[in-house]
């Protein structure tokens, strides 16, 4: 690996990581699913480990229309552990609404929690590029405003 190799991988990994969450945000479950391998595990708390593609996809596809998120990503550290796989650990600061509230000046009303979590993403190269074979989301705090 030469000298600047790392740095090209830990851009193309955060890059993964705000794909992603923009992805979920947008409520793009086929665009979510296409950042993951083929075989991907993407774990979510308080819900059942997700395994493949097409089971990320229905399960994001399958979400309220209502539901408005937006993942604020920050800290996203990328440690290269070989020429084709890195991990990374990400801190998520999520809110929530809901698009059937009426939005006023300030656009639509959050939901009193509010929550700090972590990405915890192994990454891997292949013939698509870089992509996250593995996702455990966990929740660390939570404050109601």
């Amino acid at each position: 690996m030469d000298g600047t190799q790392p740095f090209a991988v830990a851009a193309a990994c955060r890059d993964l990581v705000l794909r992603a969450a923009a992805a979920a945000d947008a409520g793009d479950a086929s665009g979510l699913a296409a950042l993951f391998t083929a075989k991907a595990v993407l774990e979510r708390p308080n819900s059942p480990a997700l395994q493949g593609r097409e089971m990320i996809r229905l399960a994001y596809a399958g979400r309220s229309p209502h539901r408005l998120t937006r993942h604020l990503v920050m800290n996203t550290l990328v440690e290269t552990t070989g020429p084709t796989d890195a991990r990374a650990t990400s801190l998520v600061l999520l809110w929530s609404g809901n698009t059937a509230d009426a939005p006023g000046p300030h656009g639509h009303p959050a939901d009193p929690m509010q929550i700090i979590g972590e990405f915890h993403d192994a990454f891997v190269l292949t013939g698509e590029g870089w992509r996250i074979a593995h996702r455990k989301a966990l929740f660390v705090l939570h404050s109601k405003v």
